[in-house]
């Protein structure tokens, strides 16, 4: 009799228990979410974005044209062609050789050291300096 009365309780509990069907609902309004979470997601972006806006470069794509991009293009293009022809007048066809030399507001001084070639460039108009070594 305990395991009749065991057994039609389980077979009750069975029919009487109740079960739900699970719907996954995303939460981005781009994948079908709900449209009032848009604001929520936005200030959590943002609050873990690292990057700060204060660098605005929106005013340089402005007063960039294109009249503007070519003269840049063009100057970048004779300044380079000058500057070669510049190098291959002082230096010919051969190696760079030790001395000093003066190109407009920019001395060149060029030595033989033990680490190989070293060039220091000197701009008289500013006083700024740099220094190149090619290895040997």
């Amino acid at each position: 009799m305990k395991t009749f009365v065991i057994i039609l309780i389980f077979i009750v509990g069975i029919f009487q228990g109740k079960s739900q069907q699970l719907v996954y609902k995303p939460i981005n309004p781009a994948f079908g979410g709900d449209t009032f979470n848009y604001q929520w997601l936005l200030s959590s972006a943002n609050a873990q974005n690292p990057f700060d806006e204060k660098n605005d470069y929106t005013n340089l794509l402005d007063r960039m044209n294109s009249l503007d991009s070519f003269t840049q293009s063009l100057n970048r293009q004779i300044l380079s062609e000058l500057s070669r022809k510049l190098f291959e007048d002082q230096f010919g066809n051969g190696n760079i050789k030790p001395g000093n030399y003066l190109f407009g507001s920019l001395y060149l001084q060029i030595t033989n050291t033990n680490q190989g070639l070293l060039i220091n460039i000197l701009d008289t108009g500013t006083g700024d300096q740099s220094e190149i070594v090619i290895p040997k």
